[in-house]
């Protein structure tokens, strides 16, 4: 005899809305943008930042979180908030700046040129995570922002396709590290290319694990 075990139905995830974006709106009595970054993490290549207004009357259909989307659905939600937004920016912290910063000081700097690239001064920014950036306006941070407030999450989607794109075009310049695939994170195949070739121009030579690299090859 078998005993049937019930079983708790999964509760369906939320979706990113405006509902926080109507709220500062409110507050400050002018445009809200949404602001993350990508590529804090990765061994190589530099850090990036998304800043949008989005028109809550226009808003593209299926925008979420970019880690929650495949690459073709981040490409073609990137078209549709760069036609239909109120403005966006795109900005990057290069891999010298890292080195000179920090990689905590070269986020916040991607975000500034992102907010900058707009051509639209917001009276406030929604950013995801706790740190509260310097931004020339009002910030207010988001805890899982980028699966909360649709501004955010479409500001992830142009932040981690336009770093893609430029790993992809590292790719072609040093193709022995597979950029293209891994985009500059710790993967096997990334760290067996180190270890084979040593780190190139687009490494982040100033963090810990290719420092060790080139202590064992000193």
């Amino acid at each position: 005899m078998t005993t049937a075990r019930a079983t708790k139905p999964k509760t369906p995830r939320a979706f990113p809305t405006m509902a926080l974006e109507a709220v500062l709106i409110r507050s400050v009595g002018g445009p809200v943008c949404g602001v993350d970054e990508a590529g804090r993490g990765p061994l190589a290549g530099p850090v990036s930042a998304g800043a949008v207004i989005l028109n809550a009357e226009d808003l593209p259909s299926g925008i979420d979180d970019s880690k929650a989307l495949t690459a073709a659905r981040r490409e073609a939600l990137e078209i549709e908030i760069k036609v239909r937004a109120v403005a966006w920016g795109v900005g990057f912290a290069s891999v010298e700046e890292i080195a000179e910063l920090n990689i905590l000081h070269a986020t916040g700097l991607a975000m500034c040129r992102a907010v900058a690239a707009m051509g639209v001064e917001p009276k406030a920014a929604l950013v995801d995570g706790n740190y509260r950036f310097k931004l020339p306006c009002d910030v207010q941070t988001v805890v899982g922002g980028d699966g909360l407030s649709l501004s955010i999450a479409a500001a992830s989607i142009l932040a981690k396709v336009a770093r893609d794109r430029l790993m992809i075009e590292l790719d072609a310049e040093y193709p022995a590290y597979g950029f293209a695939s891994h985009k500059g994170y710790n993967a096997p195949i990334h760290s067996a290319a180190l270890k084979e070739h040593g780190p190139c121009p687009a490494h982040r030579r100033s963090w810990s694990p290719i420092k060790a690299l080139l202590g064992e090859q000193a």
